[in-house]
Order: C-alpha cells, then sequence, then structure tokens
C-alpha cells in the first residue's frame, strides 16, 4: 500500500539545530508544509551531499512555507558532532533528527532493518499532515533540491487550486490542465 494521501503516524524524536537539542513531534510539522528528507547515515558520502544541496536552497524551501527534516537512525548528538565537524553539513540551518529506535524509519517504511538504516526516502507532507509526495532511491542515487522544490510548488498549486491539475515537467506559471470530459483524449 502507498503511503501517498495518508496522515502521518504519532512520534516524538530528538534533533540537533542551530547548537540546540529540539524535540519533534507529528504537532511539530501540522499546520506547515514539511519534508521529511531520509538519509542512510551520518559521516558518509553521498549524504553529505545532499544535506549540503539542501541547505544550498533552504531559503527558497522557507520563501514556500517549507520546512525541511533530515532524518537518519543515527542519534541527535551524531548530528551534532557532524554538524560541527563537516564544513558542507555545518551549512545546514533545517532540524537533523535522530531515529536510533526506527520510529519513524518504520513509520515511513524506508527501514533496512537488516542493516538499522533509512533508504533515501523523501517524503512531502502537507499542513494537515496527509502525505502528498513519496520518492524512494537506492542508496546510490542522490536526490536533487530544485526537482523537489518544483514538485512542491506544483503540490501547493493543486491545494490551492481545487479542480486544475499540473502537466508533467510543470513550472510556477505554466499552464495547468481541469480535467474534464471534454479533454479525454484530447492531450
Amino acid at each position: 500500500m502507498s503511503l501517498v494521501n495518508t496522515t502521518i503516524k504519532p512520534f516524538k524524536a530528538q534533533a540537533y539545530l542551530n547548537g540546540k537539542f529540539i524535540e519533534v513531534t507529528e504537532a511539530s510539522v501540522k499546520d506547515k508544509w514539511s519534508v521529511f528528507f531520509f538519509y542512510p547515515a551520518d559521516f558518509t558520502f553521498v549524504c553529505p551531499t545532499e544535506l549540503g544541496d539542501l541547505a544550498d536552497h533552504y531559503e527558497t524551501f522557507q520563501k514556500l512555507g517549507v520546512e525541511i527534516y533530515g532524518i537518519s537512525t543515527d542519534t541527535h548528538f551524531t548530528h551534532k558532532a557532524w554538524h560541527d565537524t563537516s564544513d558542507t553539513i555545518g551549512k545546514v540551518q533545517y532540524p537533523l533528527v535522530g531515529d536510533p529506535t526506527a520510529t519513524l524509519s518504520r513509520n515511513f517504511e524506508v527501514l533496512r532493518e537488516d542493516q538499522g538504516l533509512a533508504d533515501r526516502g523523501t517524503f512531502l507532507i502537507d499542513p494537515d499532515g496527509v502525505i502528498q509526495i513519496v520518492e524512494i532511491t537506492a542508496e546510490g542515487i542522490g536526490r536533487n533540491a530544485e526537482e523537489l522544490l518544483r514538485k512542491i510548488k506544483a503540490a501547493q498549486y493543486v491545494r490551492a487550486h481545487p479542480g486544475e491539475v499540473c502537466p508533467a515537467k510543470w513550472e510556477e506559471g505554466e499552464a495547468t490542465l481541469a480535467p474534464s470530459l471534454d479533454l479525454v483524449g484530447k492531450i
């Protein structure tokens, strides 16, 4: 069963953010757009490039009203150590959530049980706590913040404009579609 259009499950986790440890729960994401960005582990290879890419685009995410949550099965203490020792991770200004019990990884069905690591999973959660986008990639395939931003803009547009949908490769400001019987077979 797909997680798309399902409501996130209750959780409580510790995160590292801007020199402090904070608690993150399902209530933390209520009433705003959120991206849960799962990755296998701190102090690795592809993961810092992805988190750095998100950090480089963080201001744009914030302008769209989107909070990013980087999540791995490491502890919040490990996230702090990585943040303090890596120039790339040092740029991160969004919460790095520890999931050592793998509760979140299980809730979002990205846990590799035999390894205790999360797959590369990206989840866009709307202000009602409903998952709108799910993307899972193999460990060696890094994700792209600009592609994610395009998808977020499309999801936000569709939410704000009931009855309209965004076609393939839609970019902000381009034409959308209004599904109807008249369009069947004409696209």
